[in-house]
């Protein structure tokens, strides 16, 4: 798992319509709020990309841009921003690369059976590409706006 005051992992993965993001193009430029989640669609993950969407002017307006990740591939992600009109950015990381990266892949258990999956986390990623919060298996309810906080916070 990633700890605060390391550098984030390079990366770059495709969005909802197949466009590349690269974390080193926001690299001192503006804060990155990198979060990962299980599935899209889901209640939990629905409920955390809405608060992420509704807040989106906000982190813009202290220099920060959200983004969300799941192994989902790019289809389903253009699904589900258009079914929810989410306005985040959405990247796939259908090969759980980046997710091992950041230590979000890890062995879950529900009703009795364990595999692994995206445990729902945070990482607040400043201009220098340095990791200045990491929150590991979050509650979507209310967490975009504690996340809004936190950036705040770091002007």
């Amino acid at each position: 798992m990633l700890q605060v005051g390391q550098a984030a992992p390079a990366f770059a993965l495709p969005d909802a319509d197949m466009e590349t993001f690269d974390l080193s193009e926001v690299l001192g430029k503006k804060t990155l709020v990198l979060y990962f989640y299980p599935k899209d669609d889901t209640p939990g993950c629905t409920l955390e990309a809405i608060e992420f969407s509704d807040h989106e002017e906000e982190f813009a307006r202290h220099g920060c841009v959200v983004v969300g990740v799941s192994c989902d591939d790019c289809i389903s992600h253009a699904e589900f921003r258009d079914k929810h009109g989410l306005s985040v950015r959405l990247l796939s990381d259908a090969e759980c690369e980046v997710c091992q990266q950041y230590g979000v892949w890890q062995m879950k258990e529900k009703d009795g059976v364990r595999k692994m999956g995206v445990v729902r986390s945070t990482f607040i990623i400043d201009r220098k590409g340095i990791v200045r919060h990491a929150l590991y298996g979050v509650n979507p309810r209310g967490h975009a706006a504690e996340v809004l906080q936190l950036v705040k916070n770091l002007d």
